[in-house]
C-alpha cells in the first residue's frame, strides 16, 4: 500500500470491492435509543489451546513520508498500547526507500524519519523492527547491507526483514501501482531474485528471518495466471523459493458495505490462513510447519476512524492469532485526508483516515490524538502478552465475540458486544479453571477517549454496554483436568487453522506419576504438522516446586517450537520441563504447556505420557 499524508491514494489492495468502494461516504443514520440489556452465555475452555500471543505480533506501520512518527508522544503511545511490532518504511515506500541515504525515489521523506531514529522509537517502545528490503529499485547488495549495518554495526538484533512490498502490484498483472525496475516482472522472477537476497542477507546474520510477498487468497489478483506464466502468483513463487523464506506476507483489507458487515469479516480469516496453510504445505516440505504467516498490513478498509473499526481491530486480531499468524501490522500509524468530517452508520465521525492516531489534518482533532481503532488494538494489548496461551471461548450469540487469553495470573476473557443500541449481560462458565471472587474489568466503549479499569465481584456475570470492548480479568487456580471442546453455540468462534477442529483431536489419558499426572492432547494438525497441548496436574496434597514430563513418539514425530515449558528431544523420547513461572502448583491444581511439531506419518498420541514432580 501507499498511502501519503496529504491525500489518501489506495490502489489494489486484496478483497476490495466495487461494493467497498461506494460505500466510502455514508449518510449518518438515526441511532435507536438503548433498550433493556439482552443477555447472552460464553463458555471458556481452558485445557484447549489455540497457541500463543506470538512475539512480535501485534504490530503497526509507520512510513517514511510522515513528519509524526518519530514524535516525543509516540514511544509512550506505541507502548501504552501493547504494540511488540513496528514495521518500516511504509508499504509501496518499501520498494523506493533507500536506507544509506535516507531517500526515495519519486517519493517524499519527511525530517528525522531515517533507520536510526525509527529504531530509537522501537526500542524506547520496547516493541520488535519489522523491515521491508527494497525490491523494486534496490539490490539483494544493498537489503544485505541493511543487515549488516543493523546488526553486525549497529547491534540492533533486526530479526524480521520482507522482500519487497505488494510485488505483484508491478504491472505483470495489468494494475501497477508497486516500483518494480526489473525488467522481467513475473512472479517466477520474483521468486528467483527472492532467494538471492536470501542468500546475501542470511550471509550476513543467518538468524534472521525473511518473509515473501504472496497475494490474499480471494482478493486480486490470486488465480489469475499472467502472460507467459504457466501458474498463478503464489504457486509459482512458492514452488521456486520452497522452504527457503521463514514466513509468507499476506495483506488483508476486506472492505464493507455497512458496520454489520464489517464486523462480520472476520469470518474470512480462517479459510485465508488454512489457504495459504496448505500452499505452504504443498511446497515447503518438511519445514512446511516451522514457516509463519505474516499480515503485514491490515484494516477493515471502511469507515477507518469509526467505533467499528476499534471492535473490529481487537476482534480481528485475536482471531488471526488463533489461526496461527505470527505478526499483524495495523495500516498505518499516521496516514492524514483530503476529505472533510463524516459521520459513520454506527454514528460516529469518520476522518477518511487510515491512521490510528489523528496527523492534525484540516477538519481532524489534534495531531497524535487517538481515534478509536487505536483503542481496539490497545485492547489487544491488555489481553495478553507474547507467550500467554489463546484459548477456546465461544459465545452463545453473533453479536457477542469472544476469545480468551491464559496467563501466569489467571484467565482474560475479552468480550465484545457488536450490538450497537443495547447493553448484553453474559454469564460465564469455565473448564479447566475456577476463577476466584474477585476480578478486574478492562473496557473501551463506543465515544470514550480513554480505556477504563475497575473491579468487579464476579469473574461469571457481567454487563456489557452497547458497542464495547471488555478484557474480564479473573485470577484464580486449576480445577481437576480440562475438559473437551465444548459443543458448538448459536454462533461458534472461529476454528483453529489449519481445520481439523479440537474437539475430534485425540487426546492421551493421564498416567499415574510421581506427585502428578501429565494429558496430551492434539489441538490442532495439519498435512506434515501438527499442534499439541500437555496438562500437568498435582496430585499431592501439598504443593510442588517442579514437574518433568515424558513421553516417545511412534511415529517419527519431531518437536518444532513449544511455549510454557522447556522441551528437548532425543530421537523418539521427548522431555518436558517447566519454566520459572508454571513449576510451583498448589495440591490439585493445574498448568499447561504446548508446541508444534512435524508429522510425515500417522498423528497418534503417545502412551505412556509420564509425569514427576519436587
Amino acid at each position: 500500500m501507499h498511502a501519503s499524508l496529504t491525500g489518501r491514494r489506495r490502489v489494489g489492495l486484496a478483497l476490495l470491492t466495487s461494493a467497498a468502494l461506494a460505500a466510502a461516504s455514508v449518510t449518518a443514520v438515526t441511532v435507536a435509543p438503548a433498550s433493556a440489556a439482552t443477555s447472552a452465555t460464553v463458555t471458556v475452555n481452558t485445557g484447549t489451546s489455540l497457541g500463543t500471543i506470538p512475539a512480535a505480533g501485534h504490530g503497526v506501520n509507520v512510513a517514511v513520508y510522515d513528519g509524526n512518527m518519530n514524535s516525543a508522544p509516540i514511544a509512550g503511545l506505541l507502548r501504552d498500547a501493547g504494540f511488540t511490532a513496528v514495521r518500516y518504511p511504509g508499504g509501496s515506500y518499501g520498494d523506493i526507500y533507500h536506507w544509506k541515504t535516507n531517500t526515495a525515489d519519486g517519493g517524499y521523506v519527511a525530517p528525522n524519519t531515517d533507520f536510526d531514529t525509527y529504531m530509537g522509537t522501537v526500542r524506547s517502545a520496547g516493541a520488535q523492527p519489522v523491515i521491508i528490503a527494497n525490491y523494486g529499485s534496490g539490490t539483494a547488495q544493498e537489503a544485505a547491507d541493511w543487515v549488516k549495518y543493523a546488526n553486525v554495526t549497529k547491534g540492533y538484533g533486526v530479526k524480521y526483514w520482507e522482500i519487497g512490498n505488494e510485488v505483484y502490484g508491478n504491472g505483470h498483472y495489468g494494475s501497477g501501482w508497486e516500483q518494480d525496475n526489473h525488467s522481467d516482472k513475473s512472479p517466477k522472477a520474483y521468486a528467483n531474485n527472492v532467494l538471492q537476497y536470501i542468500s546475501a542477507m542470511k550471509a550476513v546474520d543467518s538468524s534472521i528471518k525473511i518473509g515473501v510477498v504472496l497475494t490474499t487468497p480471494g482478493g486480486w489478483p490470486d488465480g489469475i495466471v499472467g502472460s507467459g506464466d504457466s501458474a498463478d502468483w503464489n504457486n509459482t513463487v512458492m514452488s521456486i523459493v520452497k522452504d527457503k523464506a521463514d514466513f509468507v506476507i499476506v495483506h488483508w483489507y476486506p472492505g464493507a458495505t455497512s458496520a454489520a458487515d464489517s464486523l462480520g469479516k472476520v469470518s474470512q480469516i480462517s479459510t485465508i490462513t488454512s489457504t495459504v496453510r496448505s500452499l505452504i504445505s504443498k511446497y515447503a516440505g518438511s519445514r512446511a510447519s516451522s514457516i509463519g504467516i505474516s499480515v503485514t498490513e491490515l484494516n477493515p478498509s471502511y469507515q477507518l476512524t469509526t467505533a467499528t473499526a476499534a471492535l473490529f481491530a481487537t476482534d480481528s486480531y485475536l482471531t488471526w492469532f488463533e489461526n496461527g499468524a505470527m505478526n499483524l501490522d495495523w495500516w498505518n500509524l499516521h496516514n492524514g485526508t483530503s476529505q472533510g468530517p463524516a459521520t459513520g452508520d454506527d454514528g460516529t465521525p469518520d476522518y477518511h483516515d487510515e491512521g490510528i492516531l489523528s496527523s492534525g489534518a484540516s477538519g481532524e482533532p489534534a495531531a497524535n490524538t487517538p481515534f478509536p481503532p487505536y483503542f481496539g488494538l490497545s485492547m489487544v494489548g491488555k489481553a495478553g502478552s507474547p507467550g500467554d496461551t489463546l484459548v477456546k471461548a465461544s459465545s452463545s450469540t453473533s453479536q457477542l465475540a469472544a476469545h480468551a487469553v491464559k496467563t501466569s495470573n489467571g484467565v482474560n476473557v475479552v468480550l465484545i458486544n457488536k450490538d450497537l443500541n443495547n447493553s448484553t449481560t453474559v454469564s460465564l462458565s469455565y473448564s479447566g479453571f475456577s476463577p476466584g471472587n474477585a476480578a478486574t474489568v478492562v473496557q473501551w466503549r463506543k465515544g470514550a477517549t480513554s480505556i477504563s479499569t475497575s473491579s468487579a465481584s464476579s469473574a461469571t456475570s457481567i454487563t456489557l454496554p452497547p458497542y464495547s470492548v471488555t478484557v474480564l480479568k479473573a485470577s484464580g487456580g486449576g480445577t481437576s483436568s480440562p475438559s473437551p471442546s465444548p459443543s458448538p453455540s448459536a454462533s461458534p468462534s472461529p476454528s483453529p487453522s489449519p481445520s481439523v477442529s479440537p474437539s475430534s483431536s485425540p487426546s492421551g489419558s493421564p498416567n499415574p506419576g510421581q506427585g502428578c499426572t501429565a494429558t496430551y492432547t492434539v489441538t490442532n494438525s495439519w498435512p506434515g504438522g501438527f499442534q499439541a497441548e500437555v496438562t500437568v496436574k498435582n496430585t499431592r496434597t501439598s504443593a510442588i516446586s517442579g514437574w518433568t514430563v515424558g513421553w516417545s513418539y511412534r511415529n517419527g514425530q519431531t518437536i518444532s517450537s513449544s511455549w510454557n515449558a522447556t522441551v528437548s528431544q532425543s530421537g523418539a523420547a521427548v522431555t518436558a520441563k517447566n519454566v520459572n513461572y508454571n513449576g510451583s502448583l498448589a495440591a490439585g491444581a493445574s498448568t499447561s504447556f504446548g508446541f508444534t511439531g512435524n508429522a510425515t506419518g500417522a498423528n497418534d498420541v503417545p502412551s505412556p505420557v509420564t509425569c514427576s514432580a519436587t
